[in-house]
């Protein structure tokens, strides 16, 4: 889930490609997902639609076709029908549902259901403009993801890397140790031998440790080039929209 500063951003985004749409930017603010892997169903439009057909309830069929359409700009005819057609069913539905429960009295439930009614109607009206929007929309938020799903990975990375180090100290600390204890049992010039070593080690250890130091130095570098890039190339986008 989005904290609060980044549904502000993200309804910002909104309003910046519907412009001065404020109909059509209410509608999409009820209809689109931040996260659409996870809001979307993943089975498949057909199944969907049909599930629809028996129980009245066409919104993830209506979901799934909008987001199939923004992610399939050469077949964005054929979905626009889709969503038209579907929209269609969806009206006739409720409005046979709004006549039962008009009959029985129910006048918030058949309120609802005339406002329902209508955000379909628009639906069918403004599919082209819908889809447009939410192309731009659903892109933005999938890439986002995907900076997101990276910047984990390198942290997780980063993070692997810090207990790979702290387990080679340890393992040459304990090292040392265990010469040190061995050379209590040496004579004198094996023990002169062994200290020489040691130094060695102690050289190794540390040009190893200096090396490690510089690649950590070398991730962050990249990290923040990564994130500069990704902050570059959202503002290019930002200025392509405004620019249409």
């Amino acid at each position: 889930m989005l904290n609060k500063n980044e549904k502000k951003e993200e309804k910002s985004l909104l309003e910046e490609l519907c412009r001065d749409d404020s109909e059509l930017y209410y509608f999409l603010r009820q209809y689109l997902y931040l996260n659409p892997l996870v809001g979307i169903s993943k089975n498949d439009l057909g199944i969907l639609t049909e599930e629809a057909g028996k129980s009245g309830n066409f919104r993830p069929a209506l979901d799934k076709a909008i987001f199939e359409g923004t992610q399939n700009p050469g077949e964005r005819e054929r979905y626009i029908k889709v969503i038209q057609n579907l929209a269609l069913k969806a009206i006739h539905a409720m409005e046979q549902e709004k006549e039962k429960v008009e009959k029985a009295g129910f006048s918030d439930q058949a309120a609802s259901l005339e406002r329902r009614i209508q955000n379909h109607k628009f639906m069918s009206e403004r599919t082209e403009d819908i889809i447009n929007v939410a192309s731009n929309f659903y892109n933005e938020q999938l890439l986002a993801m995907r900076e997101d799903t990276g910047r984990e990975a390198r942290a997780e990375e980063r993070k692997e890397a810090e207990r790979e180090e702290q387990r080679i100290m340890w393992l040459e600390r304990a090292e040392r140790e265990t010469r040190k204890k061995e050379r209590g049992k040496m004579g004198r010039e094996e023990k002169m031998e062994a200290e020489k070593q040691d130094k060695r080690e102690e050289l190794a250890a540390g040009d190893r440790k200096k090396a490690r130091a510089e690649e950590r130095k070398e991730a962050e570098r990249e990290e923040e080039r990564i994130m500069e890039l990704g902050r570059t190339e959202r503002e290019a986008r930002k200025k392509e929209r405004r620019g249409n």
